[in-house]
Protein backbone atom coordinates (compact mmCIF):
# COMPACT_ATOMS: atom_id res chain seq x y z
CA UNK A 1 0.00 0.00 0.00
CA UNK A 2 2.88 2.23 0.93
CA UNK A 3 4.63 1.58 -2.68
CA UNK A 4 1.41 2.15 -4.43
CA UNK A 5 0.98 5.78 -2.75
CA UNK A 6 4.81 6.59 -2.69
CA UNK A 7 4.58 5.93 -6.80
CA UNK A 8 1.20 7.71 -6.98
CA UNK A 9 2.96 10.85 -4.62
CA UNK A 10 5.55 11.16 -7.36
CA UNK A 11 3.69 10.95 -10.50
CA UNK A 12 1.54 13.75 -8.90
CA UNK A 13 4.15 15.77 -8.43
CA UNK A 14 5.90 15.74 -11.49
CA UNK A 15 2.63 16.11 -13.55
CA UNK A 16 2.12 19.46 -11.19
CA UNK A 17 5.70 20.60 -12.54
CA UNK A 18 5.36 19.67 -16.07
CA UNK A 19 1.48 21.72 -15.97
CA UNK A 20 3.11 24.17 -14.23
CA UNK A 21 5.92 24.87 -16.74
CA UNK A 22 3.69 24.11 -19.55
CA UNK A 23 0.83 27.08 -18.49
CA UNK A 24 1.63 30.99 -19.83
CA UNK A 25 1.73 33.37 -17.22
CA UNK A 26 -0.96 36.28 -16.40
CA UNK A 27 0.31 38.92 -17.92
CA UNK A 28 2.51 36.69 -21.11
CA UNK A 29 0.79 38.26 -23.98
CA UNK A 30 1.77 41.27 -26.03
CA UNK A 31 -0.78 43.82 -24.70
CA UNK A 32 0.92 43.57 -21.16
CA UNK A 33 3.87 45.52 -22.34
CA UNK A 34 1.87 48.37 -22.77
CA UNK A 35 0.20 48.24 -19.46
CA UNK A 36 -3.11 46.16 -20.64
CA UNK A 37 -2.08 43.16 -18.46
CA UNK A 38 -3.62 45.40 -15.54
CA UNK A 39 -6.77 45.75 -16.05
CA UNK A 40 -7.71 41.69 -15.86
CA UNK A 41 -9.67 40.55 -14.00
CA UNK A 42 -8.44 37.75 -10.81
CA UNK A 43 -9.27 34.62 -13.21
CA UNK A 44 -8.50 36.37 -16.92
CA UNK A 45 -10.55 36.56 -19.81
CA UNK A 46 -11.67 33.33 -20.03
CA UNK A 47 -13.53 32.68 -16.50
CA UNK A 48 -12.78 30.64 -13.51
CA UNK A 49 -10.01 27.93 -15.32
CA UNK A 50 -9.07 26.12 -18.50
CA UNK A 51 -7.92 22.20 -18.63
CA UNK A 52 -4.83 23.06 -17.62
CA UNK A 53 -5.31 25.04 -14.34
CA UNK A 54 -8.23 22.57 -13.35
CA UNK A 55 -5.71 19.50 -13.89
CA UNK A 56 -3.17 21.47 -12.07
CA UNK A 57 -5.63 22.24 -9.19
CA UNK A 58 -6.69 17.86 -9.07
CA UNK A 59 -2.56 17.01 -8.94
CA UNK A 60 -2.56 19.13 -6.08
CA UNK A 61 -4.93 17.58 -4.23
CA UNK A 62 -4.06 14.03 -5.40
CA UNK A 63 -0.75 15.18 -4.32
CA UNK A 64 -2.13 16.71 -0.91
CA UNK A 65 -3.78 13.63 -0.35
CA UNK A 66 -0.81 11.08 -0.70
CA UNK A 67 1.48 13.26 1.47
CA UNK A 68 -0.88 13.25 4.50
CA UNK A 69 -1.58 9.57 3.67
CA UNK A 70 2.35 8.82 3.43
CA UNK A 71 2.87 10.64 6.76
CA UNK A 72 -0.08 8.57 8.41
CA UNK A 73 1.39 5.27 7.48
CA UNK A 74 5.07 6.48 8.45
CA UNK A 75 3.88 7.64 11.69
CA UNK A 76 1.70 4.58 12.67
CA UNK A 77 4.74 2.21 13.05
CA UNK A 78 6.98 4.55 14.86
CA UNK A 79 6.84 3.18 18.27
CA UNK A 80 8.19 -0.45 17.24
CA UNK A 81 11.64 -1.22 15.72
CA UNK A 82 12.13 -2.26 12.71
CA UNK A 83 14.05 -4.64 12.01
CA UNK A 84 15.77 -2.93 8.63
CA UNK A 85 17.00 -0.46 10.62
CA UNK A 86 20.99 0.15 11.14
CA UNK A 87 20.08 1.53 14.33
CA UNK A 88 18.32 -1.47 15.77
CA UNK A 89 21.30 -3.50 15.20
CA UNK A 90 22.96 -5.64 17.79
CA UNK A 91 26.63 -3.91 19.15
CA UNK A 92 28.79 -6.79 18.37
CA UNK A 93 32.38 -6.40 20.59
CA UNK A 94 35.60 -5.93 18.27
CA UNK A 95 37.60 -7.34 20.96
CA UNK A 96 37.51 -10.96 22.41
CA UNK A 97 36.43 -11.48 25.69
CA UNK A 98 39.32 -13.95 27.01
CA UNK A 99 41.92 -11.78 25.44
CA UNK A 100 43.87 -9.60 28.53
CA UNK A 101 44.61 -6.14 27.54
CA UNK A 102 48.03 -5.68 27.55
CA UNK A 103 49.51 -2.14 29.52
CA UNK A 104 50.41 0.99 28.09
CA UNK A 105 53.60 2.05 29.88
CA UNK A 106 55.39 5.63 29.29
CA UNK A 107 58.65 5.46 27.51
CA UNK A 108 61.54 7.01 30.00
CA UNK A 109 63.03 10.41 29.51
CA UNK A 110 66.06 8.61 28.55
CA UNK A 111 64.41 6.60 25.20
CA UNK A 112 63.17 10.21 24.06
CA UNK A 113 64.78 11.87 20.94
CA UNK A 114 66.34 15.04 21.46
CA UNK A 115 65.96 18.42 19.79
CA UNK A 116 67.84 19.12 16.51
CA UNK A 117 70.38 21.51 17.00
CA UNK A 118 70.14 24.97 16.46
CA UNK A 119 66.53 24.62 18.21
CA UNK A 120 67.11 26.06 21.44
CA UNK A 121 65.79 29.31 21.01
CA UNK A 122 62.51 28.06 19.65
CA UNK A 123 59.38 27.98 22.30
CA UNK A 124 57.93 25.10 22.73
Amino acid sequence: METVLLIVHVLAAAGIVGLVLLQQGKGADMGAAFGAGASSTVFGSQGSGNFMTRGTAILAAVFFFTSISLAALSGRGAGETRSDSVMSAPVEASVADDVPAAPVEAPAAADMPSAPEGSEGVAQ
